[in-house]
């Protein structure tokens, strides 16, 4: 029983040991050729417009926000006159 259970470990820790390799040789060669693929780099570009455009439309908003603010302190300074 104790054979056996001494064969188990030995061949699992084979196993283990060489899908740690192979995982380390195919994460090397995808970083070698950019990581992503063209679709991962596509989304990743379209992704990027999407944030620029929110921020950009974010900082209109925000300017609005403020020339409201400017009118209604304006109206209610008037209003206590």
């Amino acid at each position: 029983m104790s054979a056996v259970l001494i064969v188990l470990i030995v061949f699992a820790g084979l196993v283990l040991s060489l899908a740690i390799v192979g995982g380390t040789i195919l994460m090397s060669i995808r970083l070698r050729h950019g990581g992503l693929s063209k679709k991962g780099r596509q989304k990743q570009v379209d992704e990027a417009e999407m944030i620029q455009e929110i921020y950009s439309g974010l900082s209109k908003m925000e300017e609005r926000i403020d020339a409201l603010e400017t009118i209604l302190m304006d109206r209610s300074g008037k209003e206590k006159e």
